[in-house]
């Protein structure tokens, strides 16, 4: 067959990984994979796969945290719940870009939000023993499941998609009913769809959660890239849209990855409501040494995970987010980017045959930003995948994600270059050629 990567070599790759099906691969078999084929075949594939930023990081946040290093701190220990400039930075951010009052205790730095999340299930599904189950407002990041899965906890989850607005309620409703349901979470942009919740669909969620007392987990991966409104400027609206506004029973995770590209350090930032941080749970000494929800989230679960964050990577951050807070540095116009891409990539995709599976937020157009949704006509997402890595093209498959969708696939435009855009245009016609709709 005629395509742009040699179709024996690409045949030989699948059957050397032992994948059973490379349609229902994880991320990262879909890397592995697909950096074995650029490995023996020389050809660059259009990688969509993975939500790696794609951005130079901040200078100021480099430059701190190498005089950080210099300054010594490689050498000691950091505090567990964070070095103090940090805590009083998040605390800033907080205010200034969501327009929530928090105390800086409650602003805890984390190995990323993949440890803060883990951090989050040990204590908030532990705080009542007739509560324990997690339930994803989906489709969303896997790997949350995955980590459920390693502690042995339970999960419930539903696709949104078909329960916007005032069909929110009914559906969310029908799970916290049961009593089981400990903790509640979501992506907001969402990773895979990149929907973004109206104030409306917010407020449901956190009147719901403060009535059966359910504990919000809102995580923020993709920070203020809503690029349909300008969140960039600090003490002024529009402010990220959160549950914060209608609930106490919440706490976020920032990354600092995509919004500030410090994937590497692995630091990101949880940030606790003051009433739930300092909230008492005697269910929590089952497994903790205190009952109060904030001790118990530092000094039991970031304690046991990590003992802490990286000390220098805090320092980075704090540079970041001061330079932020103080308005001298826009870190939203740094990934706007993002956005530009998402548009041209979109329609290099509809102008060849392509739909976008995820179009709308209720009645407006969904916004360009890190991930698209795409669906071909006559194939599931299994089979898309396994016919575009042909193409040289790779993205994962919405069925991995909680998506209801298994027509579709998740696209992550980092990856993708400008100068990659010919490129991508000449494999989607061959495509469509070989797979007339």
């Amino acid at each position: 067959m005629n395509t742009p990567i040699p179709y024996e070599i690409v045949k030989q790759k699948i059957k050397e990984s032992g994948l059973p099906s490379v349609g229902k691969a994880t991320i990262r078999e879909i890397v592995k994979l697909v950096n074995e084929i650029e490995k023996a075949t020389g050809q660059k594939y259009i990688r969509m796969e993975m939500g790696v930023p794609g951005l130079e990081p901040a200078k100021v946040g480099v430059e701190a945290e190498i005089e950080a290093l210099r300054n010594g701190v490689a050498q000691l220990y950091p505090m567990i719940d964070g070095v103090p400039a940090l805590k009083k930075e998040i605390s800033r951010f907080v205010k200034n870009f969501i327009n929530i009052d928090v105390d800086e205790k409650c602003c805890i730095p984390t190995v990323g939000s993949m440890q803060g999340g883990m951090a989050a299930f040990l204590i908030a599904n532990r705080c009542n023993a007739q509560k324990d189950t997690v339930l994803f407002i989906d489709p969303g990041f896997p790997v949350q499941k995955q980590q459920l899965k390693v502690l042995g906890m339970k999960h419930e989850t539903f696709d949104v998609y078909n329960y916007r607005g005032d069909k929110l309620k009914e559906k969310l409703e029908s799970y916290l009913k049961k009593g089981n349901i400990s903790t509640i979470l979501y992506s907001n942009p969402n990773n895979p769809s990149w929907i973004c919740f109206t104030e409306k669909e917010l407020e449901t969620i956190g009147k719901l959660a403060t009535q059966y007392d359910t504990v919000v987990i809102e995580d923020l991966a993709y920070f203020a890239m809503d690029f349909r409104k300008d969140l960039s400027k600090p003490g002024v609206p529009p402010y990220q849209d959160t549950v914060a506004n209608y609930t106490d029973n919440w706490l976020m995770l920032i990354s600092s990855s995509k919004a500030f590209s410090y994937a590497g350090q692995r630091i990101g930032s949880m940030v606790i409501s003051n009433k739930l941080f300092s909230r008492r749970y005697p269910d929590l000494k089952r497994f903790f040494s205190s009952d109060e929800f904030g001790y118990a989230m530092i000094y039991g679960a970031v304690y046991s995970l990590s003992s802490g964050t990286s000390h220098s990577a805090q320092y980075g951050l704090a540079a970041m987010l001061k330079a932020a807070n103080d308005g001298e540095f826009n870190f939203v116009e740094a990934v706007r980017t993002y956005g530009e891409r998402a548009r041209t990539m979109k329609k290099l995709f509809t102008d060849n045959g392509f739909k976008i599976v995820y179009d709308m937020d209720e009645d407006k157009p969904l916004a360009d930003g890190f991930y698209f949704t795409i669906s071909y006509p006559g194939l599931t997402g299994e089979e898309l995948i396994e016919e575009l890595v042909y193409y040289g093209i790779s993205a994962i498959s919405l069925a991995i994600t909680g998506s209801e969708r298994t027509e579709g696939l998740r696209a992550c435009v980092s990856q993708t270059h400008e100068s990659q855009f010919a490129d991508l245009e000449h494999r989607l016609k061959m495509f469509r050629e070989n797979h007339p709709a």
